[in-house]
């Protein structure tokens, strides 16, 4: 994802890649990593530590990476009064509520913060018809597949998906789910884990996948299936580029890109 953001930047009219930090390719060129060969590729080092980050005198940065270096990146952010586009997932309401106090609408240093748990426009819609149809069926599930290399399980997208539809039917007065009915279970964790409103969820882990989310519906007598495939990490590349153009305007912490898009 961090080479994709740079070949984005690169590309992008309005925008400038000031500096890359990688602690494990110290010294490669940005030409190097992503396979781009303008002169601001080939001019740009990857750096090993955060200092780069305000000595370059940046707007932006956007943090693709894993929990724990993500809260030392938007501390220090914070800090320095610099502006985070965050698709790092994997943070629990202990990490929200810090990242409020790091980032408040008034006050502070100044700094923003968007943290979307998918930028895939797509990706937000499916989520959002998601909670629409949770209100209208008996029985929910999801199944969301990855790539092998994912390091958390289920995905953000999956929690918030379930959290999205768990609020939904409570709007409604619907309530959770219907308790899971299954009496025995054969190999430990076949059902999945019970997620947001009791929604059963189920992670897979495949080479050669990228990011991927299926929910099924069930009522009497029909079901519905809503899907969505990113089968390229491009697919992530316009919320991240709105995010990074929308977030000096956000004050505070935004979650998801759906203020951003008007839904």
């Amino acid at each position: 994802m961090g080479r994709e953001v740079c070949r984005t930047i690169l590309d992008r009219p309005g925008l400038e890649l000031v500096v890359a930090v990688d602690p494990g390719t110290p010294g490669t060129t940005v030409a190097e990593m992503t396979g781009v060969t303008t002169p601001d590729a080939t001019g740009l080092t990857v750096v090993a530590g955060l200092d780069a980050l305000a000595a370059s005198g940046v707007d932006v940065v956007v943090d693709f990476t894993h929990l724990e270096a993500s809260r030392a990146t938007l501390a220090y952010c914070a800090a320095e009064g610099i502006h985070a586009v965050v698709g790092t997932t994997g943070f629990d309401e202990r990490d929200l509520d810090e990242l409020t106090g790091l980032f408040p609408a008034e006050g502070g240093s100044g700094a923003h913060c968007i943290l979307a748990a998918n930028f895939a426009i797509g990706a937000v819609l499916m989520m959002r018809f998601a909670a629409m149809a949770a209100p209208w069926f008996d029985g929910a599930e999801i199944v969301e597949l990855h790539h092998d290399a994912k390091r958390d399980a289920p995905s953000g997208t999956s929690l918030r998906t379930a959290e999205g539809m768990a609020a939904a039917r409570a709007g409604a007065g619907r309530g959770g789910f219907p308790p899971d009915a299954t009496t025995t279970v054969v190999v430990e964790g076949a059902r999945g884990g019970a997620g947001p409103g009791g929604i059963r969820m189920h992670s897979v882990r495949l080479p050669g996948l990228v990011a991927h989310q299926e929910v099924l519906f069930g009522s009497t007598g029909q079901g519905l299936t809503i899907r969505h495939d990113s089968y390229d990490r491009a697919s992530f590349m316009d919320g991240v580029v709105l995010a990074v153009e929308s977030v000096a305007s956000r004050p505070g912490l935004t979650l998801g890109i759906e203020p951003l898009l008007g839904i």
